[in-house]
């Protein structure tokens, strides 16, 4: 028997009221509220996994006493540890970035020169970048929805701070390399407070981009980011 993703669904509700361990009193009016589905629906779908072992019913009334059985949580489980690994693949893969080198508006050497964001850069980094950042415009629909998403995965976290004329915001990075390891100790970086939107990407390291790669404004370069488990996380 072939299941549909909505008899598993059922099971993990079931399972969630408690049906693994004991039987539990359900109408199926209830149930169709509880999985947003007709009566009908859920009715038919009961009986379905009655029929492959997937659970058991004893009748009273107009209720019914449910239980899963043991075919049945098996197959739960098997579905929650595909999506469990699913799910953390996604913050241990890789992502990649392509575009092309483009002149900054000078914002990078500023914001690496202030000693607030430096001693966070050398502590949690292990570096003091250089004064001023790899810019990049991201050309492919690829690489851009990269970024739009890139907030969603783990980073090392920079404080914000407040001196005496003003305060910074947070800086999020990104471990990177470019152009297949020809620069590897980088960070592509998110700044809350930035005049970028999300076609640029800004790369911090701890010596000239352009000079250790060999790029100029107008070069394509490929970005690699690594989303280790154990990154610090924001």
């Amino acid at each position: 028997m072939e299941l549909k993703l909505q008899q598993v669904l059922i099971m993990a509700h079931l399972l969630l009221l408690g049906a693994y361990q004991n039987y539990v009193e359900i109408t199926t009016v209830q149930l169709s509220k509880d999985i947003n589905r007709s009566q009908q629906s859920a009715s038919k779908h009961l009986l379905e996994l009655e029929k492959g072992g997937y659970i058991t019913r004893i009748r009273k009334g107009h209720t019914v006493r449910i239980n899963v059985t043991e075919k049945g949580f098996s197959l739960v489980n098997i579905f929650y540890e595909r999506l469990k690994t699913a799910i953390e693949s996604k913050t241990s893969g890789v992502v990649t970035f392509e575009g092309h080198v483009v002149s900054g508006m000078g914002e990078g050497a500023y914001y690496m020169s202030l000693e607030g964001y430096r001693k966070q850069f050398r502590k949690k980094l292990g570096y003091d970048p250089f004064p001023g950042t790899l810019n990049v415009e991201l050309t492919d629909p690829g690489s851009m929805h990269s970024r739009r998403v890139l907030s969603s995965y783990p980073s090392i976290f920079i404080g914000g701070f407040s001196d005496e004329a003003r305060t910074y915001g947070w800086v999020k990075c990104y471990p990177v390399e470019i152009n297949h390891g020809l620069v590897k100790n980088a960070a592509l970086i998110v700044l809350e407070r930035t005049h970028y939107d999300d076609s640029t990407i800004e790369i911090i390291a701890p010596i000239s981009i352009k000079k250790s790669a060999g790029v100029k404004n107008g070069d394509r370069v490929l970005i690699t980011t690594h989303m280790p488990q154990e990154i610090i996380k924001n």
